[in-house]
């Protein structure tokens, strides 16, 4: 259980991490906005909580693993590794243009911290079931945190992957779904229907949870209890909100990508710190 204080830092910490993704891609005009503002609780928690991990040493042999599969919310990832200390926040106005090493979808041969290369739907999800084997294999006392998209999920390699780590018994890898019901073209429900992932993922013998993804307090409970189950692996499934706290974005279906400026983006920032006030 958080305590106050811990739960206060964290509401920061996602404040400050949600503010750094839209200057970034202000800077830049535009970018993956919707999912990257969704899984923000979620990735704050486990970078500035959950994980062991070295910002000074980012091959620190022994560290917990962290693979975004959905590999197009870049934008929030450096964000996040840059309020960690991975590197210097001036690289985030470096989002996507030539010689960045923060490229548009994580790359690990470019960013310091990024353990995956990842944009290829699905692809990130059988690289974290593999991380995960090998930390057994090497009897590491870590874990393999996994995030993919609902939209995602429409892809046969996210199941593949589900009936692997099962049959693995794979209870170091934690994976959640941002589920947040839109994807690239619209709503998920109006293109491959993702409203019983509960069934398929307890179906495929995962142990399944389900919470508000923008509750700190709620994603802390779940992970506690995931890491418990020794037996198989876990899978949080997320209630978010596409481009939550993006006042431009927020609400709309075309909010995968968007095009703003950096007069918009301080427009939306200074109404995303009101409404926190």
């Amino acid at each position: 259980m958080l305590d106050k204080q811990t739960r206060e830092f964290l509401q920061t910490k996602a404040r400050d991490i949600r503010v750094s993704t839209i200057r970034e891609i202000a800077n830049l005009g535009k970018g993956h906005i919707g999912g990257s503002m969704s899984m923000v609780e979620l990735i704050t928690y486990l970078y500035f909580h959950a994980m062991h991990v070295q910002p000074e040493n980012p091959q620190l042999t022994g560290r917990d693993r962290f693979v975004c599969s959905k590999g197009h919310a870049g934008p929030v990832v450096y964000a996040t590794l840059a309020e960690k200390g991975y590197f210097p926040k001036e690289w985030l106005m470096t989002l996507n243009v030539g010689g960045t090493r923060l490229p548009s979808h994580c790359d690990m041969t470019k960013t310091p911290g990024v353990d995956f290369t990842t944009g290829s739907l699905g692809q990130g999800a059988s690289a974290a079931a593999g991380i995960a084997l090998g930390q057994r294999m090497r009897k590491e006392h870590s874990f393999t945190y996994l995030v993919i998209g609902d939209g995602e999920s429409q892809e046969g390699q996210i199941w593949e992957m589900a009936a692997f780590a099962s049959t693995q018994k794979l209870g170091n890898l934690i994976a959640f779904t941002d589920l947040n019901k839109m994807q690239l073209d619209g709503y998920t429900k109006d293109i491959v229907c993702m409203d019983n992932l509960e069934t398929r993922w307890l179906g495929f013998g995962w142990h399944v949870q389900r919470v508000d993804g923008h509750d700190i307090t709620a994603i802390d409970e779940a992970v506690s209890c995931a890491k418990q189950v020794q037996d198989r692996p876990s899978m949080i499934l997320c209630d978010t909100i596409k481009s939550k706290g993006f006042v431009l974005g927020e609400g709309i279906t075309a909010n995968h990508s968007m095009n703003f400026g950096k007069d918009e983006g301080e427009k939306a920032i200074e109404a995303l710190v009101r409404g926190m006030k």
